[in-house]
């Protein structure tokens, strides 16, 4: 199974810049109104999006990659380094875009963190 890690690395690489990529994307759109009109003009801008379309291409990436993965590997093995990806978000919001970082947020991506290394080790 460990010779399956650098794939896992890159599914989970995909999917943090998916995520980083919509974010960009939406934060460029705004929010979304209610109302009927001012949201099917929202849903063409994102249609329209060069980040948003990106996102959801890198997004197909790390998804074809995780199902090559999951061919190969036990999901119980493979799955769990999916959490890495919220460890890399929270480091990206904090250090990049300035979000918090709570003593609650630090601890408990720290655990994802270290869980995520027992499962490594356990290959």
């Amino acid at each position: 199974m460990e010779r399956w890690i650098p794939l896992i690395l890159f599914t989970v690489l995909t999917n943090f810049l998916s995520q980083i990529t919509l974010k960009k994307g939406m934060s460029i759109i705004g929010a979304a109104e209610l109302g009927e009109r001012s949201l099917l003009t929202k849903l063409l801008e994102v249609a329209m999006s060069p980040y948003v379309v990106g996102g959801l291409l890198l997004m197909v990436v790390s998804m074809g990659a995780h199902l090559i993965v999951l061919s190969k590997v036990d999901i119980s093995f493979a799955y769990p380094f999916l959490g890495l990806s919220f460890v890399f978000i929270s480091v990206y919001g904090y250090f990049v875009l300035g979000e918090p970082m709570t003593a609650w947020k630090f601890v408990g991506t720290t655990l994802i963190f270290l869980g995520v290394a027992l499962v490594a080790k356990s290959a």
